[in-house]
């Protein structure tokens, strides 16, 4: 089952691990993760970013797009979408594919292991809008990675075949 995974992780040394980790624990369970971190463009936007003054942000443009292109083909191909909504407020490309996978009708898990309050009230783990996304889609929040194990659905279909 094709797994993409939704997160700010890759952006910072201090979380690049977790994101390593929970990709594995992913894969270890039997899912094909997607994870966008690993899509190659790093060459692309130091090239872009070495360009002239005169050149450099129409390059970067470029590669953005192709980023945003690459990270829609792999939501299109995936089953599900896991996304990770730590921090002060979900991040904003999380919750921009978390929309994306929800108008596809791809059901999208959240974890969530911060423990700050963000929720727009005392209903809400998270931004109201982003957890109706999950919840309204069939996903749900999982406060643990255990705990994300254990509500999404089987990798291998639920009947012992890979899904489609």
């Amino acid at each position: 089952m094709k797994l993409y995974l939704a997160s700010p992780l890759g952006f910072a040394g201090s979380t690049k691990g977790f994101m390593r980790e929970l990709a594995e624990l992913l894969r270890a369970a039997g899912f094909d993760v997607y994870n966008p971190f690993d899509g190659g463009f790093g060459p692309a936007f130091a090239e872009a970013r070495a360009a002239p003054p005169d050149e450099r942000t129409e390059r970067l443009h470029a590669v953005n797009h192709d980023v945003g292109r690459a990270n829609e083909r792999a939501i299109r191909a995936a089953n599900m979408v896991v996304a990770v909504l730590d921090g002060v407020d979900v991040d904003s490309g999380t919750a921009s594919e978390i929309g994306f996978a929800y108008a596809l009708g791809r059901p999208v898990f959240g974890l969530r292991t911060d423990s700050r309050q963000t929720g727009d009230n005392a209903g809400a783990i998270v931004n109201l809008q982003v957890q109706y996304f999950i919840e309204a889609g069939g996903g749900r929040i999982a406060r643990t990675t255990d705990e994300l194990l254990a509500v999404l659905p089987s990798a291998t279909g639920g009947d012992g075949q890979e899904a489609p």
